[in-house]
């Protein structure tokens, strides 16, 4: 049975680029360090997975859900515990532009200021994600 956590926090970005164009450059793991910068500052591929390296987090597993039509980059990191924390993420239309929605969860324990750092994580790397988009910096 799975319980539901305390609580959970939709964070977005608008990107004034197509959906495609967003879902094909952030579904791509090789990506994340210029971006999802709370995850990792490297990623390499080891052994057929996706590994991030992270000086607050150390060595963690990154799994994206299978490319799909749909917008969904729900991803999977497993931490050096092997707790895995799963992440649900979605690319939605937004006129010609997108939406890109990231709904984070309060881990049990995780009290009001570390889950406030961990908005403001990700919040920065959906920023990044958007500027990096739209600057054609990538």
């Amino acid at each position: 049975m799975t319980h539901a956590s305390a609580e959970s926090r939709h964070l977005s970005v608008r990107i004034a680029r197509p959906v495609p164009e967003v879902y094909a450059y952030a579904s791509d793991p090789a990506n994340l360090p210029e971006w999802a910068h709370g995850l990792g500052e490297t990623v390499e591929r080891i052994d057929g997975e996706w590994v991030a390296h992270s000086p607050d987090l150390g060595r963690v597993v990154v799994v994206f859900a299978p490319r799909n039509e749909f917008g969904v980059l729900d991803h999977d990191v497993t931490l050096p515990s092997g707790a895995t924390v799963h992440n649900p993420v979605r690319v939605l239309a937004d006129g010609e532009g997108s939406e890109v929605v990231f709904t984070l969860r309060r881990a049990p324990g995780t009290g009001d200021d570390a889950f406030a750092r961990d908005a403001a994580a990700v919040t920065a790397d959906l920023t990044r994600l958007g500027t990096l988009l739209e600057s054609g910096a990538r």
